[in-house]
């Protein structure tokens, strides 16, 4: 699971296997280490993000928070994301 940057204790991370054809890009968050249980984040082509679940079920207070830090560091993550599976497809 490649790791992208951590937000206090938690993950923030792509799943190394995103289905064929590949996913919209989007990360996952998870507290600690990568969990098949993670919260599951669509970012848009504008930068803005889309919870699509929040299957580790953190408080809408710490996602709020973790949700302005991805879409400030949107750039970096879809150069990341681009530059480990080799293109881009948005969710909207």
């Amino acid at each position: 699971m490649p790791q992208i940057f951590r937000i206090g204790s938690y993950l923030i991370y792509f799943g190394a296997d995103e289905n064929d054809p590949l996913e919209p890009i989007h990360v996952h968050v998870s507290r600690g280490v990568p969990s098949g249980n993670s919260t599951k984040i669509w970012i848009t082509k504008s930068g803005h993000c889309l919870v699509a679940n929040n299957n580790s079920h953190i408080s809408k207070k710490t996602l709020n928070y973790i949700i302005k830090i991805i879409e400030a560091r949107h750039i970096e993550i879809v150069s990341k994301w681009n530059d480990f599976f080799g293109k881009i497809t948005y969710y909207c």
